[in-house]
This record gives structure tokens, sequence and C-alpha cells, in this order.
């Protein structure tokens, strides 16, 4: 399991990563078998977002760390680095570019995205 990192230079210039998610196997809910799971994370807030078709948001930070997990639709995300990335459901992205010049964000296709945002703690 993987996801997506958008983050900051010390520059303020903004870029992807991709990070691998560390799981282990554990007893999580017995009688059912053992689950791979990664380790906890404390959060703040949960909650879901449509963005209609057609939305776009030009260049801005993200308000505070925050998991976004794509549902439905197609996004277009772009970093001041000049590189862009497709997401499409399923997609976890760790959006921690909270100064600098930010990210793009545009709905493609005909269809609106659906997504969960999951805002840590700290």
């Amino acid at each position: 399991m993987k996801y997506t990192r958008i983050f900051c230079d010390t520059q303020g210039e903004s870029h992807f990563g991709d990070v691998a998610i560390d799981l282990r196997h554990i007893d999580f809910a017995p009688p059912a078998p053992p689950l791979w799971l990664s380790d906890r994370q404390e959060v703040d807030h949960s909650f879901f977002c449509t963005f209609p078709t057609g939305w776009f948001g030009d260049w801005h930070p993200t308000p505070r760390r925050q998991y976004y997990i794509q549902l439905t639709g197609r996004l277009q995300v772009g970093v001041s680095d000049g590189n862009t990335r497709l997401f499409q459901a399923g997609d976890i992205v760790l959006v921690e570019d909270t100064w600098g010049k930010g990210h793009t964000t545009r709905v493609l296709g005909d269809d609106d995205v659906t997504a969960a945002f999951i805002q840590l703690s700290g």
C-alpha cells in the first residue's frame, strides 16, 4: 500500500513524493482473522466532500496536514515544480503544503469528485 505526498521544500516550492505504508500482521478484531494494519495516527476531524464537475482551485496551500482519500471521479493536481498527477477512486494523498506556493486542483471529466478528508492532530 502507498500514498502520494504533497510537500514544500525550504523555498516554498511544492512537490510530489511517493510513500510506502508499513503494515504489520495484527489480531485486530478477534475472532476475525488477523489483518495487515499500519500504525495508528491521532486525528482531529474527518469529513466528506464533493468537488462539482468543472471545479478548479487555483494556487493554494492546504489549510492543515490532512489525508485526502478519493472515492469517485478524476482530479488533476499540479505542484509548483511543474509536475501534475491524476488521482482517481482509491488514491490516497497526504497533503502537507501548508505554506508556500501550494498546489492547483482541477476536476476532470463529466463526473463530480467525492472524497474523504482526515485532518491530522498537531
